[in-house]
């Protein structure tokens, strides 16, 4: 793999650092601005529709410079919204500065997706991409489980002061590393646009939104579900999300590696197997043991969806991807946006802090129907396609014969 894999890998981790450690610590702010947990709930949710809106606006303002140069201001717009962040005087302030973060996620994410690819062999391209997001899964192993600790220790401020540096080091690693690759002539926005006619793009962003917005479901909320429901101690919050970060790396390298292989058979695996595993949490989250395992598997599952998710929009929107691939990066997100506002929801109506893990289950299933959906429209217009081939061809055989 080329080595500008690394430096993508490198923002990746501090896109994820930021995007993730506010669940853990949404206790100590909530706290420190005297609102309610599902209140503070909406600094996930206000970065998610962030990323959402960022992500086709940020993409659009870049078409005209080049994709490295734009990579480098997206990691400028991330620094910049969290030291907003990290010194923000009210709740309102630090949710503008998660928004401000957000509108870099998207587009580095859809950006890089396309530069990982272009990088490599055609048959190496989802494992490029999940290389790339090696970066943000490694970040909920090291990144968040740390960010979470130094918050509860020194105060949550520390933490984003400290993703703020990791933005600067993922802004001069694109620049020492990434190539300045050339744009493909005579590709210009309307033709990135075109590729939203295409329904399988449309179906892929879909299973994005429900499949992945299970997920956020689960583990918006994981620290209040599991010290009150599964009875961990505040301390043991760091542990469990290393474990979900394991379980997001083992996942995405291994839906990296199969969706060079087999890409709708993985997506029907992990899409299933992740709403059975939600749907057990309500119950495995009263047990210690359980609920570990599970929130291992849970990170494991969903990201086993990511680098076939992204490749499938890569490869329906070929020829202008990248507007495609960085408006999929928002659809993740505005699974997030959904999920972890639901999850609120059911909290508030008195249904418990399991309660969203239901959701998620639901969300996971909508998203294994669409995939199946997809396929059947894809074996239908192939079988199409030669009917249409099949018939043009005998036309021609006869047209000949008469000659």
């Amino acid at each position: 793999m080329p080595l500008a894999l690394l430096a993508l890998a490198i923002g990746a981790f501090g896109i994820g650092t930021t995007e993730f450690v506010i669940m853990g610590l949404l206790p100590e702010v909530a706290a420190d601005f005297d609102v309610s947990i599902p209140l503070a709930g909406y600094l996930v949710t206000g970065y998610a529709l962030g990323v959402v809106l960022g992500a086709p606006l940020m993409t659009a303002l870049g078409t005209k410079i080049s994709r490295k140069r734009m990579l480098m201001l997206l990691m400028g717009l991330f620094i910049v919204g969290n030291v907003l962040s990290a010194l923000a005087p009210a709740f309102g302030v630090m949710l503008a500065g998660r928004v401000v973060a957000s509108l870099a996620h998207g587009a580095f994410f859809g950006i890089g997706s396309v530069v990982a690819a272009e990088l490599v062999a055609p048959e190496k391209k989802a494992g490029a991409i999940a290389m790339m997001f090696t970066g943000l899964t490694v970040a909920n192993v090291v990144g968040v489980p740390l960010g979470t600790l130094v918050g509860q220790s020194l105060g949550w401020r520390v933490t984003f002061g400290i993703v703020a540096v990791l933005g600067v080091v993922g802004l001069l690693g694109v620049a020492r590393l990434v190539p300045d690759l050339p744009k493909p002539g005579g590709v210009r926005l309307r033709h990135e646009v075109a590729a939203f006619r295409n329904v399988q793009v449309l179906l892929a962003m879909a299973m994005t939104v429900l499949g992945f917005g299970g997920v956020f479901a689960a583990i918006t909320y994981i620290t209040p579900m599991m010290t009150d429901v599964a009875g961990y101690a505040d301390s043991s919050v760091t542990w469990l999300l290393v474990l979900f970060g394991l379980g997001m790396v083992g996942g995405n390298l291994v839906g990296g590696k199969f969706a060079d292989r087999a890409l709708m058979p993985m997506l029907y695996v992990s899409l299933g197997a992740l709403a059975v595993v939600l749907a057990l949490f309500t119950l495995t989250a009263h047990n210690k043991i359980a609920a570990a395992v599970t929130i291992a598997l849970v990170g494991a599952l969903g990201f086993a969806t990511v680098p076939p998710l992204q490749k499938r929009v890569l490869d329906q929107a070929a020829g202008a991807p990248t507007l495609a691939s960085a408006v999929n990066i928002g659809a993740f997100n505005l699974g997030n946006a959904l999920a972890a506002w639901l999850g609120g929801v059911v909290i508030s109506a008195g249904l418990g802090y399991t309660a969203p893990n239901w959701v998620g289950a639901l969300l996971a299933a909508s998203a294994l129907v669409l995939a199946f959906v997809s396929a059947g429209l894809e074996r239908r217009a192939g079988s199409v396609g030669r009917v249409v081939a099949s018939g043009s061809a005998a036309a021609s055989a006869v047209a000949a014969a008469r000659r």
